[in-house]
């Protein structure tokens, strides 16, 4: 019987945290730089931001946590 292969645990480490924070830091820097309005540099972050903590919270067995906040999201929606 063939071992299996070990889970993917602890792989978003420290490193990763500062190489998303600098590309984070750079990029609304650079769109300020550009002309950008201020409170659209804010928006574009704080949605790339809610979408990355999503994406942990899936990929960190969050499952339910996302499931309760897709639903209050929908009946939110339906008022």
């Amino acid at each position: 019987m063939a071992a299996e292969p070990a889970p993917a645990v602890g792989r978003f480490g420290p490193t990763h945290a500062l190489i998303l924070l600098l590309c984070v830091l750079t990029l609304g820097s650079g769109l300020f730089l550009a002309g950008t309005p201020l409170d659209t540099v804010f928006t574009l972050l704080g949605g790339l931001g809610a979408i990355g903590a999503a994406t942990l919270a899936a990929v960190g067995g969050g499952r339910r946590l996302i499931s309760v906040l897709a639903e209050a999201a929908v009946r939110g929606a339906g008022k």
